[in-house]
Parts: structure tokens; C-alpha cells; sequence
């Protein structure tokens, strides 16, 4: 006889976890985004919102997703980059950025990868603000060329 009662209970754990990571009570995902910003409450909510901020002025069509259990991510024909927040840095990883020029050496981290480029902002750091607007219009004109083809 098989022993088909184990699948079930897995199956029904999957679907409860499947549900739990998405948006947290019906909150939209910049409300979501908007809510880190706030209770991060130092350096690193003010980083997070200015790199946001940015990022809506380089694509005003950025579609603001909430992913993995809360890492805000910024798409449009796909995944540009992600905002995660740690303890000594704000984390921008590019989804494809091993994929991209970058000619003002903005990559400083996770540079080791064949897909994925970031940049680790720490506190007090000035961000080249025309030089990042460049590299996110580039991963989304990247992005545009791999959706039509």
C-alpha cells in the first residue's frame, strides 16, 4: 500500500507558506516599501528611500514589487534590482548586471557572479546620483530587448 499520507501534509504546508509571502494583510507593495523605510528609522531608510527615488526618476513606468519575505524589488520587463537592507550596508543588487557596461565602476560587491552585480551603500557614502540613473535605465532597456526577442 502506498504510503500517500506524507505527501498530503507536505503538500498543505507548501500552500500555507505559499500564501504567507505575499503581500502581508493586502498591503500594496510600496506601502510595504514605504513601511521599511519608516521602521528602519536611521541611516539606512534614508538610503533605501533615496536609492527608491532614484529609481522612479531613471523609469517612471518601475513597477514596485515585495519579494522573499520582504526585499523590495523594482521591475519593468523583469527584475532591474533589488533594495535589501543589512546591519553596515544598503544593498542594491542588479538582476542582471554582470550584463551591463558600467563605466563609472558603481559595482562594488558581489562581483564574482556571471549574472548578478551590486552596489553596497554604507553610511555617510555620496551616491553618484546621474551615473546610478544611467545603470537602472540600462538594466531596463536590457530588460526591453530580452522581452521582444
Amino acid at each position: 500500500m502506498p504510503n500517500v499520507s506524507r505527501k498530503k501534509p507536505k503538500q498543505r504546508k507548501e500552500r500555507k507558506i505559499a500564501r504567507k509571502s505575499g503581500s502581508e494583510k493586502g498591503k500594496s507593495p510600496s506601502r510595504l516599501i514605504d513601511e521599511r523605510i519608516k521602521q528602519l528609522g536611521d541611516w539606512r531608510g534614508r538610503m533605501l528611500s533615496q536609492l527608491r527615488a532614484l529609481i522612479k526618476q531613471a523609469d517612471p513606468e518601475v513597477v514596485e514589487e515585495w519579494k522573499w519575505r520582504g526585499v523590495p524589488v523594482w521591475s519593468h520587463d523583469g527584475l532591474i534590482c533589488t533594495g535589501e537592507t543589512y546591519k553596515s550596508v544598503v544593498k542594491m543588487t542588479f538582476a542582471k548586471g554582470a550584463a551591463l557596461e558600467d563605466p563609472s565602476s558603481l559595482f562594488n560587491s558581489s562581483l564574482d557572479g556571471n549574472t548578478r552585480r551590486a552596489i553596497d551603500f554604507r553610511e555617510g557614502e555620496k551616491i553618484d546620483e546621474e551615473a546610478l540613473k544611467a545603470l537602472i535605465r540600462a538594466a531596463v532597456t536590457l530588460n526591453a530587448s530580452r522581452a521582444r526577442g
